[in-house]
């Protein structure tokens, strides 16, 4: 099984951390930001990454130290999970439509970590989470993870669904590039040998 535990403790944030590649989307998220629980519900249950995620942060100064440092242990959590990431499919993308939104995530598991983030909110807030704060996840992930994740949204009606669909969108690149491929065998989808 590809599993990992993180534990990640700073003067900020005291976080714990352990996700399965090979799940079935099984989850508990205990972040003390609400909204933010259920966008990582979303991340797990569609990518079918089992995760657990424990965060006791600073929440009396912002949400900014959890939403951050929940993104750097929950990508090495999945780095470490990967291993040597032979037999994987490396790249995917997903297309996500919510309602009058559309948001498509591309991602290649390519240890070059890169993030290129176009969505723009129209509203500061969505529940009690600063809408920049969903960027600085996903900087954080991405940076932890080694990925190059690109998110853009085409169009929205909504800033729910803006932000749903963008975990959402992630979760089903994210599980397609990290399945394995029985076709690649034992080989690592690289020409340089090495991700």
């Amino acid at each position: 099984m590809r599993t990992a535990s993180i534990a990640r403790k700073t003067n900020e944030t005291e976080i714990n951390v352990s996700v399965n590649l090979d799940g079935t989307g099984a989850h508990s998220m205990a972040t003390g930001i609400g909204f933010f629980d259920h966008m990582l519900d979303q991340l797990s249950r569609h990518s079918l990454i089992d995760m657990d995620v424990t965060c006791k942060g600073d929440l009396h100064i912002d949400f900014h130290h959890t939403a951050e440092d929940v993104g750097i242990a929950l990508g090495q959590a999945i780095l470490k999970a990967l291993g040597d990431k032979k037999g994987i499919r490396r790249y995917a993308s997903a297309d996500l439509p919510m309602d009058g939104t559309l948001t498509r995530a591309a991602l290649d598991v390519s240890g070059r970590p890169f993030l290129v983030f176009r969505a723009e909110f129209n509203r500061d807030k969505v529940g009690e989470m600063d809408t920049e704060l969903f960027r600085e996840f996903f900087q954080a992930f991405a940076m932890n993870a080694g990925i190059t994740l690109h998110i853009e949204n085409f169009y929205t009606d909504n800033n729910h669904h803006l932000a749903e669909s963008m975990f959402k969108a992630v979760a089903r690149a994210l599980r397609e590039a990290v399945e394995i491929d029985p076709r690649v065998g034992d080989r690592v989808p690289s020409t340089k040998g090495t991700l």
